[in-house]
């Protein structure tokens, strides 16, 4: 059904018989005070403590949501909504939704997704007793920080429960998850998706209720840093394989030649087998990168990526298959000559430090020859599937 109000106000419940009634009220104040036309939508989530009967009383639609989750809830709620756009936030009366106005206006100016932001870096406010010591200082600072450098958004408030956006920009999300990553989710993919975004400051206050809150810090905080993390190959893949396997080589090569004395530390062989196990992780961490993005483009989990359909249109299947086959030739002669040192010695006694730095290389150089080989390949067979399922361009 397309939607006939502007604005729909989404609050997910579970449970919020204490502060619903409130959050209602000023949602309802914040929609005139906007001037535009909408409604309370309520999402409840398996309330028995008599909220439902609250939201309605008091002027909220209630639709239920028999999925349990955060993202559930929201999801729920917002496909029964009947604006063209939403501001969804808790119903714990830590947010003022009479703040709408000054979401709308932004919506007003073409913004696709309209963050509020609590932190006093980005002008917002936090009330004594709202936020938790480990939220304010260490949980959001630190996710914030990282969702910016992983995903380049503008957004300093990264987990903000105040939040307004288009309908289109929903749909065109595809969000995917159910639980309290919901909230990462939806700014990683407006961020990839490079819709129009912005923050407005607000004002956090202390909750309104006398249980404890559904929100569990330290398990969630790790639950949205790994979401992070694995919507992000580039840094929990690329850039460690990279470092990884950039060091192995360089401190390789270096140490291949012979023992290397820095500051009166001799390094010898152990040190040359710690650089080839370093460039066959790192070699396998970037092959993962790839198996991940492709996988995830391919299940519509993230945007098609430009750079990296060039890439593949440079490097090809037959070219990392000559690269593979390259360096395991390289390896085998490299084993093939350690042979032959052998041989010479009459298959005795022999050099054994420099036949050893012949056998790690040719060891690392096969191994790597075989991962690039069967890489190629396995890129090849996922490749397959982005060819006739592409998600929208970022």
């Amino acid at each position: 059904m397309p939607p006939d109000l502007d604005l729909t106000i989404v609050m997910p419940c579970l449970n919020e018989a204490e502060t619903l009634a409130a959050c209602v009220e000023k949602a309802l104040r914040g929609i005139e005070a906007a001037g535009v036309t909408g409604e309370v939508l309520v999402a409840d989530n398996g309330s028995t403590d008599g909220s439902i009967e609250l939201a309605e009383k008091h002027g909220a639609r209630v639709v239920r949501v028999d999925a349990k989750g955060y993202g559930n809830a929201l999801r729920g709620g917002i496909e029964a909504a009947r604006g063209r756009w939403l501001l969804m936030g808790d119903a714990d009366d830590s947010y003022d939704f009479g703040e709408a106005p000054r979401f709308v206006a932004k919506l007003r100016e073409g913004c696709e997704l309209v963050m509020g932001c609590r932190l006093p870096a980005g002008g917002g406010t936090i009330m004594p007793g709202a936020m938790p010591w480990k939220n304010r200082w260490l949980g959001n600072p630190v996710l914030s920080f990282i969702g910016r450098l992983f995903f380049k958004t503008p957004i300093r408030d990264f987990h903000c429960g105040l939040r307004a956006f288009t309908r289109d920009a929903y749909e065109r999300m595809a969000l995917k998850t159910t639980g309290m990553e919901f909230a990462s989710e939806m700014v990683m993919k407006a961020s990839l998706f490079a819709m129009r975004m912005t923050e407005v400051p607000i004002t956090l206050h202390p909750d309104g209720r006398t249980r404890p809150p559904h929100l569990r810090p330290w398990r969630d905080g790790w639950r949205h840093l790994r979401f992070m993390l694995i919507y992000s190959p580039r840094w929990l893949f690329l850039v460690p394989g990279l470092v990884l396997a950039g060091a192995g080589a360089g401190a390789g090569a270096v140490l291949g030649a012979g023992p290397l004395v820095v500051g009166g530390v001799r390094f010898e062989v152990g040190a040359l087998i710690i650089a080839a196990m370093s460039l066959i992780i790192g070699v396998q961490l970037v092959a993962f990168a790839f198996f991940s993005k492709v996988f995830a483009i391919g299940e519509g989990l993230l945007p098609e990526d430009r750079k990296l359909g060039g890439l593949f249109g440079f490097f090809t299947l037959e070219k990392g298959l000559l690269a593979g086959l390259a360096t395991l030739l390289a390896g085998l002669g490299m084993l093939a000559w350690a042979m032959e040192a052998w041989a010479r010695a009459g298959f005795g006694d022999l050099d054994y430090a420099a036949n050893l730095r012949r056998l790690v290389a040719a060891a690392t150089l096969i191994v790597v020859g075989i991962q690039i080989i069967s890489s190629s390949f396995f890129l090849s067979v996922l490749g397959l599937k982005t060819t006739t399922r592409k998600p929208p361009a970022a």
